[in-house]
């Protein structure tokens, strides 16, 4: 067989498998209230089931994602053709052109852009090689660099978005001379992303949960659920375990024993070598690097508080639980990359002509990532066109009464299953609240317990997910392959989850956070013994 045919041979293949699957299930379809015969059944989380299995076998994910998409389209057409065509691409909900066309998503692509024009623009004013230079002389070891990438993903907890962008363009260069391989950088942005915007009162993520939470308090149910939320803590303290202790697991090993050997990637794939090889014709300072950083930091969190009415009246936690995240992000970076032009041309650190040249260069560098969000919007999109959302809370609401005290651990593995399969944790603690909210008591302590539970497991199945918004960023802003990300911190996610899984059956029986949360850490604490004690450490660089 030659070498073109055996390359084909996987996606004909799986083209194959995908048209055999569809008939199938066609003929297995039943009428539900909806143009689909597979609406709200288990067939409507195929679709992405597909997408995710298919991205992890080939490690391709745009071939992936469309696979996915055009099977959900003729799921939902019931196999007619021109029908799926019109759903998938023209649609008014779910489409292409719907998802391109959504206010909230085009501000993300505009926060895109402008961030990547302006680490273009900081890289090449010399200002990242500068602070690389400084950061290398303070920070003088592998552990410390991942240390000090915790640290900064930490402070960095206003939005999960803005984190996998901010942390990975600052700390890039510092983990890179350090022989931190991208992925395990992907990595812990990632975990600093959503796991940490997940326990903070003031995030665009606490508006989220307080805006679909009714008929009680939904800020302070959040903070409540804080002590409970097994999975977003638990992550973290992992991250610091794997720090302090020094040894990683599974793929994860494979790619940072060839980082210390000098290899930051391990594969072939390198899909931002031209944003990573851009020149420095600047002369630029450290400020050139912090000063647009810290002006950003602070312009997006006014923008996110302009948006909820803080300038007109709002208290400061009011503003936040109803702002527009998307449109603060926007607003605060525009003027941060306003700010970055004033602060470079005046004194000449740059020309004109290099600073418009940052535009273009900015935008190619994001490509890869709004590409896949796209897909991954639309896929979603698909899926919810298919009624998974209606089939998850049947399947939740038929059987609340049989579950009894195990409701916990089985709502953290409905979500994490949803959040997975759909790719948002949003939509996926949007779904799954207010149909938990109304069943439980409101003044039970396990009420408590299962909002933690379903955030947690939002966030897990999020966190694992290779169609995930947040796991694209994280993948962005490391500058990694992104299907590398995905491999690699599936078993880091799996182990937490499963540590997670068996302390919400705990808390369900014990119902105190101060009892729970100590025996879930040193859980956690031993499960990572075991498992250092089984790969041993990794030599220091």
């Amino acid at each position: 067989m030659s070498h073109s045919m055996q390359r084909l041979r996987l996606p004909l293949l799986t083209l194959c498998f995908t048209a055999l699957l569809c008939v199938s299930a066609f003929a297995a379809g039943e009428e539900a209230a909806s143009p689909s015969n597979m609406y709200a059944t288990f067939w409507s989380l195929v679709p992405p089931i597909i997408a995710i299995v298919l991205a992890l076998i080939t490690k391709e994910v745009y071939s992936s994602l469309f696979i996915g998409i055009v099977t959900g389209g003729l799921f939902y057409a019931n196999f007619d053709i021109g029908t799926a065509y019109l759903t998938i691409f023209t649609g008014e909900k779910g489409s292409f052109l719907a998802n391109l066309s959504d206010p909230g998503n085009v501000g993300i692509l505009i926060f895109l852009v402008v961030l990547g024009t302006m680490v273009c623009l900081m890289n090449r004013a010399g200002g990242s090689a500068a602070y690389g230079e400084w950061a290398s002389r303070v920070i003088k070891t592998r552990k410390s660099a991942t240390l000090a990438t915790f640290l900064l993903g930490v402070l960095i907890f206003v939005d999960d978005y803005f984190n996998c962008l901010t942390v990975g363009s600052v700390m890039r260069p510092v983990t890179d001379k350090h022989h931190v391989s991208r992925a395990k950088l992907a990595y812990l942005i990632d975990a600093t992303a959503a796991p940490v915007c997940i326990i903070a009162p003031i995030s665009s993520w606490a508006a989220a949960v307080t805006g679909v939470v009714e008929g009680t308090n939904g800020l302070t149910l959040f903070i409540n659920a804080i002590p409970y939320n097994f999975y977003a803590l638990l992550t973290i303290f992992t991250m610091l375990m794997l720090s302090v202790m020094n040894f990683d697991f599974g793929p994860m090993r494979l790619h940072e024993m060839n980082a210390i050997n000098g290899d930051l990637y391990t594969t072939p794939n390198r899909p931002y070598a031209d944003a990573e090889d851009a020149k420095v014709t600047g002369n630029g300072k450290i400020k050139d690097l912090v000063l647009p950083v810290i002006v950003l930091i602070i312009s997006c969190i006014i923008g996110m508080i302009y948006t909820g009415g803080f300038f007109s009246g709002e208290t400061f936690v009011n503003a936040f639980a109803n702002c527009d995240a998307s449109v603060g992000l926007v607003l605060g970076s525009v003027f941060a990359l306003l700010f970055t032009l004033v602060l470079y041309l005046p004194r000449r650190v740059l020309s004109f002509r290099e600073c418009m040249e940052c535009f273009p260069e900015g935008f190619k560098a994001m490509v890869p990532a709004i590409l896949i969000l796209t897909f991954a919007w639309t896929l979603s999109g698909i899926t919810g066109l298919l009624g998974a959302d209606v089939f998850v809370a049947e399947l939740l609401n038929n059987s609340k009464d049989a579950l009894s005290l195990l409701l916990p651990a089985i709502v953290f593995l409905i979500a994490v299953g949803l959040a997975f399969a759909t790719g948002t944790s949003w939509g996926t603690f949007g779904i799954l609240l207010p149909i938990v909210v109304p069943i439980l008591d409101p003044a039970s302590e396990l009420l408590v317990i299962t909002v933690a539970a379903t955030l947690a497991g939002a966030v897990c199945g999020d966190h694992c997910s290779p169609i995930s918004d947040t796991t694209i960023m994280a993948s962005t802003g490391a500058q990694c392959d992104h299907m590398n990300h995905v491999t690699t911190q599936l078993p880091y996610a799996f182990t937490v989850a499963a540590v997670s899984f068996v302390n919400y059956v705990l808390a369900a029986a014990i119902q105190n956070w101060m009892i729970n949360l100590p025996i879930a850490i040193a859980s956690m604490f031993f499960v990572l013994w075991l498992i250092r004690r089984i790969y041993g450490k990794e030599p220091e660089v």
